[in-house]
């Protein structure tokens, strides 16, 4: 059987698929971001962007499950073959990617939030999400575009990393790294 938390040498089940989904749908969201404004059909921008509006509340909802899980499941020890200089910085690559996955999502939502166009956000149109208690203003508008959009750029660029540090374990070090987020550990491990 295989287990559902996590070994001091593979992930589980749930910390897996929530990599996965999260992944997928951040990779996702920025395809669908940077369609959603070079659209010129105003009627398809519009629907993109509260697609992209509710798979951002998604996205903020996976990654604080994804946090709480984390904090509850300790994440397995790197290899022996792993240098120092590696063991120091991946937990802070993580926490950044974290950091980003949780202020990307916000910044969106205060940028809906402070609108002056007063839209309402209906995340896959179940319900009204409440606006953030911010005020409304242009200036406030102009500020959150422009954080969403250096989160976002900035945030695919750690991806990008992640992606390339993966990469580089399974193919150059060959250390298993990448297999223990594809393989969950078997009840013996």
């Amino acid at each position: 059987m295989q287990p559902l938390t996590n070994t001091p040498t593979r992930y589980g089940w749930p910390t897996i698929i929530l990599h996965w989904l999260i992944g997928i749908l951040f990779i996702g969201q920025f395809a669908l971001g940077y369609v959603m404004v070079r659209t010129t059909s105003q009627r398809t921008s519009f629907e993109l962007i509260q697609l992209h509006k509710s798979f951002g509340f998604l996205l903020l909802g996976l990654i604080i499950l994804r946090i709480a899980w984390r904090l509850g499941n300790a994440a397995p020890a790197l290899p022996p073959s792993v240098g120092m200089l590696e063991r120091k910085t991946a937990p802070l690559a993580h926490f950044a990617l974290y950091a980003f996955q949780v202020a990307l999502p916000l910044s969106g939502w205060a940028l809906v939030s402070v609108s002056t166009l007063e839209i309402p956000t209906m995340p896959f149109n179940l319900f009204v999400m409440p606006d953030l208690p911010m005020g409304e203003s242009d200036a406030a508008e102009s500020f959150w575009t422009a954080a969403h959009w250096y989160l976002a750029y900035a945030g695919i660029a750690l991806v990008a990393l992640h992606v390339l540090a993966a990469l580089r374990h399974h193919f150059l070090l060959r250390d298993g790294v990448l297999r223990r987020m594809i393989t969950p550990s078997s009840a013996g491990e």
